[in-house]
């Protein structure tokens, strides 16, 4: 008598985890909100310096597809508070992202010179489990018009979404 079965390809990632001591202005993760403690520096309104490591227990049980998209290409007023950028002020800020997934190792570079959807799509040649690991980096003044210009007032956000997909 035969006995059979299948595996079905699926991919799954768990909910994000702050890597222990690894963030510095940011506060702790709360469900999927990482958010930055100081966004700037109280005495020249550059953007404070901002670095977070976290991770995603995922597995994947067949060669896939890794996509990270920044939907905003940085960090973008969200509070609809800028009618017109000022002369001189930055009104966007840029980040990096960087990914580590299995055999994979890149980077996204959100550098807000545009507002619109910016992604990196790294192929796994091999099924993978273990950890996602995304490392969210701000320069210290960081800005989308020039080095440590000051920042405009808002509320200022991005989302990051990471998929694991068939190539």
């Amino acid at each position: 008598m035969p006995v059979t079965g299948s595996a079905p390809q699926i991919c799954a990632i768990e909910q994000a985890t702050l890597a222990a001591g690894s963030q510095d202005n940011f506060r702790t993760l709360a469900g999927n909100l990482l958010q930055i403690d100081t966004l700037v520096d109280p005495r020249t309104l550059a953007a404070n310096a901002a670095t977070a490591q976290i991770e995603f227990a995922a597995v994947c049980n067949f060669p896939h597809r890794i996509r990270l998209e920044s939907e905003n290409n940085g960090l973008w007023q969200t509070d609809g508070s800028m009618n017109q950028p000022a002369e001189g002020f930055a009104y966007a800020l840029p980040y990096q992202a960087a990914l580590t997934w299995g055999e994979v190792n890149g980077v996204l570079s959100a550098d807000a010179n545009v507002r619109r959807i910016s992604e990196r799509r790294f192929n796994i040649d091999q099924a993978t489990a273990g950890a996602i690991e995304l490392s969210i980096t701000i320069e210290p003044g960081a800005s989308n018009t020039r080095a440590n210009a000051p920042v405009l007032a808002g509320y200022y956000g991005d989302t990051l979404r990471i998929f694991l997909e068939p190539r």
